[in-house]
């Protein structure tokens, strides 16, 4: 299993969001997380990870900075931090945990948990909860760093998402966790109202029934309940999708129900109803697809959301 690196000079830099640049190496693109491996600039000399997009790994094709040989040697650790994030790999850096100094809560007191096992749920389930105190949590099972997301970045902005959490191996959100525990209680603990728990972008798949990334929701779920959280999974449901396997219910949103023994909640098909209105002007995009396209898939999503709100009272 050797990394794909190649060595190249930053020939532009295409645009620079809160812990994200997109950037270009030798005309090919390429991110950077500078939080992790410094800042940026045209003429650095870097290293990148090449792999995904030799392989034409889908929402993967585009290559990863992985050092900066100009500017990003000899990076000072986090303040406060002595415990790693992907430890033992090459990519390891330290980070400060919440459960080191914050209160977590003892219960969840019936707080709503909803379940996305496609990060291309979260914006419709935001909708679907717009009004209340949400904080959003990332777990394993797709791309591990949240400043990735320009839907959670945008719904952050838009007043949808009041926290952006990364439960380990995922990282560089606003606050850090080891657990998914932890940052359950955590945000209970900071009064917001129901959490969103997806998979970053880019769910990790191989086609069979136990090798998805959508797994990682049923641990997710059973946490939830067994600290007094209500569970909720926003159903992955396509008329479009050409794979047999993700046609009407997709494989993965039946495995989550079937293997978690927590009590999930599924919404009702009424509550889809609105969706397009209260979607409006959000990042929609689903495997290349738009609302248009495949409008079950955005609509089963903001019912999630719609009967996580109707919990709240």
């Amino acid at each position: 299993m050797p990394l794909g690196l190649r060595r190249g000079s930053v020939s532009a830099i295409t645009e620079e969001l809160p812990g994200l640049v997109r950037l270009e190496v030798d005309g090919i693109p390429c991110v950077a997380y500078p939080r992790l491996t410094g800042e940026v600039e045209l003429g650095d000399d870097v290293l990148v990870n090449e792999q995904a997009r030799l392989l034409e790994l889908g929402s993967g094709g585009f290559d990863v900075l992985y050092a900066n040989l100009t500017r990003g040697l000899g990076l000072a650790a986090e303040e406060g931090a002595h415990v790693m994030a992907l430890p033992y790999t090459p990519g390891q850096v330290t980070v400060c945990y919440k459960e080191e100094s914050d209160e977590l809560a003892g219960s969840l007191e019936g707080m709503p948990v909803v379940l996305c096992t496609v990060h291309s749920q979260v914006a419709p389930v935001c909708a679907g909860l717009a009004g209340a105190r949400v904080a959003y949590v990332q777990v394993a099972g797709g791309a591990l760093p949240v400043s990735l997301s320009d839907t959670v970045r945008s719904l952050r902005e838009r007043g949808l998402l009041e926290v952006a959490c990364a439960v380990a191996p995922c990282l560089d959100g606003e606050a850090q966790f080891v657990t998914t525990a932890a940052a359950l209680a955590w945000t209970k603990a900071q009064r917001h109202e129901a959490v969103v728990c997806a998979v970053g972008p880019g769910i990790v798949g191989t086609g069979s029934r136990l090798g998805h990334g959508a797994l990682t929701l049923v641990d997710a779920a059973n946490v939830a309940a067994a600290l007094g959280g209500r569970p909720i999974l926003a159903v992955r449901q396509s008329e479009a999708d050409s794979r047999e396997r993700h046609r009407g219910v997709s494989h993965h949103a039946e495995t989550v129900l079937e293997l978690a023994l927590a009590d999930i909640t599924v919404p009702e098909t009424a509550d889809g109803e609105g969706w397009e209105d209260a979607c409006a002007g959000l990042p929609l995009s689903h495997m290349g697809r738009g609302p248009g396209e495949d409008p079950v898939f955005f609509r089963a999503a903001y019912a999630a959301g719609v009967s996580a709100r109707r919990m709240l009272g």
